[in-house]
């Protein structure tokens, strides 16, 4: 301030202390230069008060050597006040830690450790907002963690790879990082993602320190405001003092976690191993009842009676057709018991060959000493099945044996026949049904071929034993002699066989069928014509490409005369009927069911309209479509015969049966 200025202002308030008078030659009594500026110290006055002294000097017209006494009283004074702010600052800012690590001591959630430590930190340097990111190894970059005083969920939602923005930047190169106006810093890498970020929540200065564990960096500790600010080197010290104590206490955060997570696993191995104590004991029991059952020739029901038992549950046997095939398929292949809903089931298996599966009822939970257990069970189930089948094998023999005399030895004395076969439990006075089985899929050499065929005797053997029937390998397959039940028809007998062996060899097996074949004992030599008639139907089955289906001669009709040796019914049905299949096929039409039903109806589109329930105007057009694709002649009645034919031929192929036709 000049002192013409001075001089027309109005004279100043006095400074309280100062001399009252203001001659210019003031003595000692009226005090030292320094006086009214300890003064001011002592009271604590602002930086703009220590002018006063100088300019009411100035006013009153005091000395020049006095005027310059004051100036260097007051250069002195100010040094002093900056000491002094700076003392109580630094003594402030100490006691902010300690009252930090006090408060993060008593702390042990490591949520709770972070909400601190970021409110800690805002309150410490007066800043809008404070947050922290920390590292994440797996994906390499560093990510916001918790905000304070932030508003934009965008920013909240950051992540930034290392070397990205300011805070990539100090997690990259482990030290801190300061920028008065971060849009135009030059420094930073800007990327848009972050820079969307920063400017939704409108941060401009931005302060970042690294959390540091030895060398490692595991995090950043930000200060930030909403306008231009220059944080001095004692802020950034000091937010770098705070986050190294914040790193520590997460650091014990974090080994609080893992100690309780230890204890905890304590607990719990403490309590298996109690668990266990019993388990065992179970386990043992076990053992020496299933040795108890083998010995004294127990059977399947045996073994799952007593391990429902040790289990507290019940125990099935099932067969390998009754059990839930996925999870019996993953049972064999796995070795092991597997959950299927709220049952457990273990395979029962001898070799490749499935012979069923143990199944615990309404268990979901079971203990893994548990599961050996019902695995186990399965192992001894398997054995005594093996056992009780070697013993079976001298009666499937005698059965073969039977089966064979009523194929060929057709002048047998009905009554021996019928005391052999009561003493194999097979009824010859019920009604049965012939089967024909082949095992479908070509085998590398003679030797696996071989194999294959026995184990499909093998099972066809064990199916007829225990359905009361007879079984017999011949022709390079095997034929069956099966009681049927009441209600029961042969086209369901043939493809229940066909779905049982199968799975029993783990290969397809097509099945043949006769009619059904009325008391043996009055004719025996039906046999031999019923085993004719399911050979034709099992070659037909074959021609139509059905393997590994089952059918009965009955679904074929005089069609399983025609079809009998080789003939290639697919060309046949191609050159009579393909265009129209293809035709259907291509555009989702239905001309293939209207032509069906157009014969069906005696080639009348009156009765065709009602059977399709359409109009006649649309059979008409259908029709037309059909002669425009097989010819004009094709109504005539040798082509109508071969269409009719091929279109039974279709159906058979695919598997409809005729009265599914429409």
């Amino acid at each position: 301030m000049s002192r013409d200025h001075v001089q027309s202002a109005e004279r100043p308030a006095p400074v309280a202390g100062a001399p009252d008078r203001a001659h210019p030659d003031a003595g000692p009594a009226t005090g030292g230069a320094e006086t009214p500026f300890l003064e001011l110290l002592a009271r604590g006055a602002s930086a703009e008060a220590y002018e006063q002294p100088v300019l009411l000097a100035r006013a009153e017209g005091l000395s020049t050597e006095r005027i310059t006494a004051l100036q260097r009283a007051k250069v002195l004074a100010l040094r002093v006040r900056a000491e002094l702010e700076g003392r109580r600052r630094r003594e402030a800012e100490l006691s902010a830690l300690f009252e930090t690590a006090h408060d993060l001591a008593g702390l042990r959630d490591l949520d709770a450790v972070l909400r601190a430590i970021v409110q800690r930190a805002r309150s410490l340097l007066g800043t809008d907002v404070a947050y922290l990111s920390l590292n994440d190894p797996a994906r390499g970059d560093t990510y916001m963690r918790v905000t304070e005083g932030s508003v934009a969920a965008r920013f909240q939602q950051l992540r930034l790879g290392m070397g990205e923005g300011l805070g990539g930047l100090v997690a990259q190169t482990a030290r801190p990082y300061v920028t008065d106006d971060y849009f135009r810093d030059d420094r930073f890498r800007h990327t848009h993602s972050i820079d969307t970020g920063v400017r939704d929540e409108g941060l401009v200065a931005i302060l970042g320190v690294p959390l540091m564990l030895g060398h490692h960096v595991i995090g950043v500790l930000f200060a930030a405001d909403r306008r231009a600010r220059v944080f001095e080197r004692e802020q950034t010290a000091l937010l770098g003092s705070f986050a190294a104590l914040a790193a520590a206490a997460i650091d014990t955060a974090n080994l609080l976690a893992e100690t309780r997570s230890a204890l905890a696993g304590l607990e719990r191995a403490n309590e298996i191993i109690k668990d266990r104590s019993a388990v065992i004991e179970r386990a043992s029991d076990v053992h020496d009842r299933l040795a108890e059952l083998v010995l004294r020739g127990g059977g399947v029901h045996d073994v799952a009676a007593a391990v429902s038992q040790v289990l507290d549950g019940t125990v099935e046997f099932a067969e390998a057709t009754a059990a839930p095939a996925p999870a019996l398929e993953s049972s064999r292949a796995e070795g092991h018991a597997v959950r299927h809903r709220d049952d457990w089931i273990a395979a029962v298996v001898a070799g490749d060959e499935l012979l069923g599966a143990l199944v615990l009822r309404g268990h979901p939970g079971l203990d893994p000493v548990d599961q050996r257990t019902l695995e186990r069970a399965a192992m001894v189930t398997s054995l005594l099945l093996l056992a009780r089948r070697s013993a079976a094998e001298a009666e499937q023999r005698v059965r073969g044996e039977l089966l064979d005399d009523l194929l060929d030895a057709r002048d047998r004395d009905p009554r021996l026949l019928r005391e052999r076969a009561a003493r194999l439990h097979a009824d010859l006075d019920a009604t049965h049904a012939v089967l024909a089985a082949r095992l479908e899929g070509s085998a590398a050499d003679a030797d696996e071929e071989a194999d294959a065929r026995r184990r499909l005797w093998a099972a066809a053997s064990h199916l007829a034993a225990t359905r009361q029937g007879l079984a017999a390998a011949r022709d390079g397959g095997t034929v069956l002699l099966l009681p049927l039940a009441p209600g029961d028809t042969a086209a369901d007998l043939a493809r229940r066989t066909a779905r049982h062996l199968g799975t029993a060899v783990h290969a397809p097996v097509t099945v043949g069928a006769s009619a059904p074949v009325e008391p043996l004992t009055a004719r025996p030599d039906t046999v031999a014509a019923a085993y004719a008639e399911a050979r034709r139907c099992l070659d037909a089955l074959r021609l139509l490409g059905r393997s590994g289906d089952g059918s009965a001669a009955e679904d074929f009709g005089f069609l399983g005369l025609l079809l009998a040796g080789e003939r290639d019914i697919a060309g046949f049905v191609g050159r009579t009927i393909g265009q129209v299949v293809a035709y259907d096929e291509r555009r989702g039409t239905e001309l293939l069911r209207t032509l069906d039903a157009y014969f069906a109806c005696g080639m009348s589109p009156a009765r065709t309209k009602d059977e399709l329930h359409v109009h006649v105007n649309t059979v008409a057009q259908r029709l037309e479509r059909v002669g425009r694709l097989l010819g004009d002649d094709w109504q005539s009645p040798a082509r109508a015969l071969e269409i009719q034919l091929a279109l039974r031929l279709h159906r058979l192929a695919a598997g409809t049966p005729p009265s599914a036709r429409h």
